[in-house]
């Protein structure tokens, strides 16, 4: 369903929102594109290579990825959708601190794209948008961001026991 048709009942705050967290997505996800190829990658990997300590920039990017996971909760996409968001950004940030694999993955996963992708199945013509349950936004918050100091806290550990070897 494209964009455009997904939206034409909701109101335009709503559509607006859609809007700016599609930019966001891509902006971190295909902003950048290979000349002379079809492939694309964004600031997602480039803070992942570019992490001033160890593991930095993955973190930023998961905290983008939980923001745009949030949003999504807030504006009451169903429940099990907003889990599943939650587990592409987890796979995305756990796989992350490995270095090298971590990498590869920022560049061909795109957590933040596949999260928009979810978020335009689930916004429908019928249905109008809605408030989502205020409990289950602010536990989401939460989670994602524990997912994303805990994989800050495991980088951590990975680097502290790869220097004490």
């Amino acid at each position: 369903m494209s964009e455009s048709k997904s939206l034409n009942s909701a109101s335009q705050p709503m559509a607006d929102k859609v809007q700016r967290l599609h930019r966001l997505a891509f902006l971190l996800d295909n902003s950048i594109s290979i000349p002379g190829t079809k492939l694309r990658f964004g600031l997602d990997p480039i803070l992942g290579l570019l992490g001033i300590a160890g593991g930095s920039g993955d973190v930023v990017g998961g905290a983008v990825g939980a923001y745009i996971v949030y949003q999504a909760a807030q504006m009451g996409i169903p429940k099990d959708v907003v889990w599943q968001m939650v587990v592409n950004i987890l796979l995305d940030s756990l796989v992350g601190i490995v270095p090298g694999i971590g990498d590869f993955l920022d560049f061909t996963w795109k957590a933040n794209t596949r999260n928009m992708a979810l978020v335009d199945q689930h916004l429908t013509v019928s249905s109008p948008p809605k408030k989502g349950n205020p409990l289950f936004v602010l536990g989401i918050t939460l989670l994602t961001v524990l997912i994303v100091l805990g994989c800050a806290f495991l980088t951590l550990l990975l680097i502290k026991t790869i220097f004490q070897l």
